[in-house]
């Protein structure tokens, strides 16, 4: 089995791709593409383990890949990472900004360690990786980077600290696209809504309890799969993408977009269906019983 991607072969050859969060997730099935698409890339995470096990996947399936453990909380962790990147890679080509993290909470409820922690992991985090590529890398080479958001158009009721972080991230990409666009650097951002990934595993209850009826929610009436996501991600960074940069792409299967006055019509079956080009796709346990 290998991974069943939309885009040619070859498309990254010769390209060192940084991807955080890559061991898990999203990321992780962004690494898988990246790589298949004969880039080597660079997984980046706080979990030794979980880089080693997807490196050792993607190397099993004929790609090449590294990794490199790294706090992107810590400013002096991630210049230190960069440069180990860059003395064994010699270049940094592409930046998938992916790593994050938040719990579910009500405003009220979430004090003022917590919400700096989700800001500091879902936005200064990603600042700081992305600053430190384009210093020491991207500026004098050129290159691009997709940032990761969320479905935070309406707010994020529940996740509040990390719809604030997202929303930052957002305006950080588009001045990034400006401030960096001399250099040749092309910034952009992908927006997943409700996305079937092991994150999704992570919650309890009464959050749980609501993922399973997410997809009523969304006008194609699904769950969108880690796949539809990458494939966004690859796009971004490839050359039909070189004139595209400050934009973010949501990928949402509408759900952010309407209003709660207007009732969703009753799914057609089999009208959409999910692309699943990643052949060790992860399906939650909690959505298993919707097979």
């Amino acid at each position: 089995m290998a991974y069943d991607s939309v885009f040619k072969p070859g498309l990254f050859s010769g390209q060192t791709i940084l991807v955080t969060g890559g061991g898990s997730g999203i990321g992780r099935c962004t690494a898988h593409e990246l790589a298949a698409l004969g880039a080597h890339v660079v997984l980046v995470g706080r979990k030794p383990e979980k880089l080693e096990k997807t490196a050792g996947e993607i190397t099993e399936d004929g790609g090449s890949a590294s990794w490199q453990a790294c706090d992107i909380r810590d400013e002096e962790a991630v210049k230190a990472m960069v440069t180990a990147v860059l003395a064994e890679r010699g270049a940094i080509h592409h930046l998938v900004n992916n790593a994050g993290g938040q719990y579910p909470a009500p405003l009220a409820s979430i004090n003022q360690k917590g919400f700096e922690t989700v800001v500091r992991t879902n936005l200064v985090g990603g600042f700081l990786v992305a600053r430190e590529v384009f210093n020491q890398a991207m500026s004098k080479t050129g290159g691009s980077i997709v940032n990761m958001l969320a479905d935070m158009w309406g707010g994020m009721p529940g996740m509040g600290h990390s719809g604030a972080a997202r929303a930052g991230m957002e305006n950080f990409t588009k001045t990034a696209a400006v401030e960096w666009g001399h250099a040749g650097v092309r910034v952009n951002a992908v927006a997943p809504g409700w996305i079937a990934s092991s994150g999704m595993d992570t919650y309890e209850g009464a959050f749980k309890a609501v993922i399973p009826t997410l997809r009523e929610h969304v006008p194609l009436k699904r769950i969108g799969s880690e796949s539809e996501v990458a494939a966004a991600i690859v796009f971004l960074l490839s050359p039909g993408a070189a004139f595209i940069s400050g934009n973010t792409i949501r990928i949402d299967g509408a759900a952010s977009q309407g209003s709660r006055a207007f009732p969703l019509f009753k799914a057609k079956p089999g009208q959409s269906k999910a692309y699943n080009g990643f052949h060790r796709a992860y399906l939650p346990d909690v959505l298993k019983d919707q097979e």
